[in-house]
């Protein structure tokens, strides 16, 4: 969290950051990410490391819950710590930031193609070069099997 510091957007990088959710101690389960979020207005930066050790994950301007379709801002970027830190800020081509029901959690799109997912029981996930964020693939494999998973929100 401190090295995505001075990537967050300005009016954050004082303000203190709280685990709200984490694989270890609240299970692996979309519908308890969703349940665990903070106020609606809240940003959220989420955290994954894969079972090759890969650490990865997105910042949502705003907080991460079940929609019908895309929400979000401009300040959304994909990032990836293979090896070092790496960002993926919005390209400005569409506003396809983050969309999730109970079966599928997606930051990133175009074409088919998804800077990020994750399944509904937070097991496995993807990463792809989408035109929002035109990213790298965020793991070594355009799927991955999660190992732990961190969603932190403002205090």
């Amino acid at each position: 969290v401190s090295q995505l510091g001075p990537q967050l957007p300005p009016r954050l990088t004082q303000q203190p950051w709280h685990l709200l959710y984490s694989t270890g101690r609240d299970g692996f389960s979309l519908r308890t990410l969703y349940r665990s979020g903070a106020r609606p207005d809240s940003p959220a930066l989420l955290l994954i490391r894969d079972t090759e050790a890969q650490a990865f994950g997105a910042f949502s301007a705003s907080a991460i819950r079940s929609s019908s379709g895309f929400y979000g801002t401009g300040e959304t970027f994909l990032f990836s710590f293979c090896p070092e830190l790496k960002v993926f800020r919005w390209t400005g081509r569409n506003d396809f930031f983050v969309k999730g029901d109970m079966n599928l959690l997606m930051v990133g799109g175009g074409s088919g193609r998804f800077g990020l997912w994750l399944d509904g029981d937070l097991h496995h996930g993807g990463s792809q070069p989408c035109e929002t964020f035109d990213n790298e693939i965020l793991s070594q494999r355009e799927e991955f099997c999660i190992q732990d998973l961190e969603m932190w929100g403002l205090a």
